[in-house]
């Protein structure tokens, strides 16, 4: 498909700067875009590329002002990602959607089928499962007794479902993701020996939630470990058991979270961070990657470092971090002269 500058602008509520019939049919970086490309710039860092790109059409914030000339049309927004984000959507929202029910999936009898439901080939619908409208199913899922699954949610190749979970509506989980797993709970025995804890919760997942590929979220000891309306958990994630995850918090990829922790809202969480059980994390908190929190943070922190601390104070104490062989030497010296001067 293709699309004119002015249409683009119409559709992100932006404003034209240069053709606006210009048209592109195509997404590209801006370091690799040739004509008939849309791309955009958001990071400064590649500020350098928008004055050499062959794109036709670039997206930029309203405050950005070029300082060479350029040989492309800007569509000026607020925001340039958001407004990209935007496009790519619509974008892939005209791609060929799956449709019906193969005769190789195996659906129960007493499962409930939603209008408009894609299951594919090899996939296990379980007994008195819910599933809504527009429910897409890929080949391979697994999707246990019980379970309830809300309109337009999507669960790709290789998904397994437990018994008694719940999904909301228009969410996405992505390949192998397991949902419902048994938490990690054992008692210890005086033998040395461990005796499971039978976990008996399920998982609930609300509205607007994206689980990355390979990430699993385990089923509660009692009660659900939930995942709240709008949460994005990248690739490769564990969420232990009773956790609970506030909304439209984000998390990137290998992290960790151990049982009975609770996060909060809005809270940015780099990669490979680990939370230990039982702690509270408040709203809007930041952690940087590989992060260590041993201790609850407070609303609207931002932490960093193992052991975790505020994130000003970690790079003031990197400082000697950084230098301290150095430090340990000046100190032997020092020691020395000290022992000297006794002597």
């Amino acid at each position: 498909m293709e699309f004119s500058a002015s249409q683009i602008a119409a559709f992100v509520q932006g404003t034209v700067e240069g053709d606006a019939t210009a048209k592109v049919s195509r997404f590209s970086k801006i370091e690799e875009a040739t004509p008939g490309s849309l791309t955009f710039l958001a990071n400064p860092a590649y500020t350098p590329f928008i004055y050499k790109t062959g794109a036709s059409v670039v997206l930029v914030s309203n405050a950005f002002v070029p300082e060479q000339p350029l040989h492309c049309t800007l569509v000026r927004v607020a925001d340039p990602y958001s407004a990209l984000a935007s496009l790519l959507e619509l974008y892939k929202s005209q791609a060929p959607r799956k449709s019906g029910i193969s005769t190789m999936a195996f659906i129960s009898e007493s499962a409930i089928l939603g209008e408009d439901a894609y299951i594919g080939e090899f996939a296990c619908i379980g007994e008195k499962v819910k599933l809504g409208k527009n429910v897409r199913i890929y080949p391979h899922c697994y999707v246990g007794d019980n379970v309830s699954i809300g309109d337009g949610t999507t669960l790709y190749s290789g998904v397994r479902i437990y018994e008694d979970c719940v999904i909301g509506n228009e969410c996405t989980i992505h390949a192998n993701a397991v949902i419902g797993a048994d938490g990690f709970g054992f008692a210890p025995q005086s033998d040395s020996n461990y005796q499971k804890v039978a976990q008996i919760g399920n998982v609930v997942i609300e509205d607007h939630v994206e689980v990355g590929a390979g990430t699993t979220i385990d089923r509660a000891t009692m009660g659900s470990t939930l995942i709240k309306k709008g949460v994005k958990l990248d690739n490769l994630i564990q969420i232990a058991h009773n956790v609970v995850i506030g909304e439209n918090t984000v998390m990137a990829a290998q992290c960790g979270v151990a049982g009975s922790t609770r996060i909060g809202k809005n809270c940015m969480i780099g990669g490979q961070v680990g939370i230990s059980g039982h702690l509270t994390i408040g709203d809007e908190v930041k952690m940087a990657a590989q992060t260590g929190v041993s201790a609850s943070v407070k609303e609207g922190m931002i932490v960093m470092g193992s052991p975790a601390i505020d994130a000003s104070r970690f790079r003031k104490s990197f400082i000697y971090f950084r230098n301290f062989e150095s430090l340990v030497k000046r100190i032997d010296e020092l020691e020395k002269e000290l022992k000297a001067l006794k002597g």
